[in-house]
């Protein structure tokens, strides 16, 4: 996989994420592809996920196909 820089990433949390703090940002300006990080922990690392498969996973979340989250 190659690099990407992250280096002024503009990362935004969920609408549906609440008061709790527990969830995930993403920074929606890299063209195919969705990095994604723990909101807790904005200095650690970041996953970077192909578009179509984050799309997929976000679908699947609203379809209630991991059960109630």
């Amino acid at each position: 996989m190659q690099h990407v820089d992250l280096t002024g990433a503009q990362w935004h949390k969920s609408t549906h994420s609440g008061q709790g703090g527990d969830c995930v940002e993403i920074a929606p300006e890299f063209p195919g592809l969705v990095p994604v990080r723990d909101s807790k922990d904005p200095q650690g690392p970041a996953l970077i996920f192909p578009a179509n498969a984050w799309r997929a996973f976000v679908t699947a979340v609203q379809d209630g196909e991991f059960g109630a989250i």
